[in-house]
């Protein structure tokens, strides 16, 4: 599935589109039809097109103002214009737990970690949830094939020189190197597990 968004799409593309000669529809549909005549099949399945509930339909996609409370959405973007950023793996998505409308500038948005960002109203986001839910669930059949996907191994920091790694040298399986009680170390010195927190305490919204 393609997360890429593209532009508002412009009445000249739209026209463009209806347009093409392997489309019974015409140009014409997409224009009000002021006649005193019967209006015809086409005129009817246009305006019903047109005039359906789209704030509703799975895989609409619209700036967060225009959506509902409670509304499961994915593929959201930061700043508006900017493209789909947030929830984008598979079988995610997020729900919208305020009001969004155009007199309020911030949505709130529970994220499927379970933190709440404010998002901009103007951005857009798409209805529903990432399809192919069960990519979590499947197994690898071999070593192999985790090759295939372009995953290369990882090595443990305690079976590496010191040079290489915080963890590395000592005697027998020891991760302090010589200093007892030292702390898990990411492979630049920088601590890891335990609890500690890499985030801004002041997050941007």
């Amino acid at each position: 599935m393609a997360l890429y968004r593209a532009r508002f799409a412009s009445s000249t593309l739209l026209r463009s589109v209806l347009h093409t000669p392997t489309r019974s529809l015409s140009s014409g549909a997409i224009e009000k039809v002021e006649s005193n005549s019967a209006p015809s099949w086409k005129s009817l399945m246009s305006n019903q097109m047109f005039t359906l509930d789209i704030s509703s339909q799975i895989g609409s996609c619209m700036p967060l103002s225009m959506m509902r409370i409670g509304t499961h959405v994915h593929n959201i973007e930061l700043r508006p214009g900017q493209g789909g950023k947030l929830v984008r793996a598979a079988g995610t998505s997020a729900k919208i737990l305020s009001e969004p409308n155009r007199a309020t500038r911030y949505c709130e948005i529970k994220l499927p970690s379970g933190v709440k960002k404010l998002v901009d109203t103007r951005c857009r986001a798409t209805i529903g949830t990432v399809s192919n839910s069960e990519h979590g669930a499947k197994k690898l059949r071999k070593a192999g094939h985790s090759r295939w996907l372009g995953r290369r191994p990882v090595v443990r920091g305690v079976a590496m020189n010191p040079i290489d790694h915080p963890h590395g040298g000592g005697e027998g399986r020891s991760k302090s190197s010589g200093s007892h009680g030292r702390g898990s170390l990411t492979p630049w010195g920088k601590p890891t597990k335990g609890g500690y927190k890499t985030a801004r305490p002041k997050r941007k919204i």
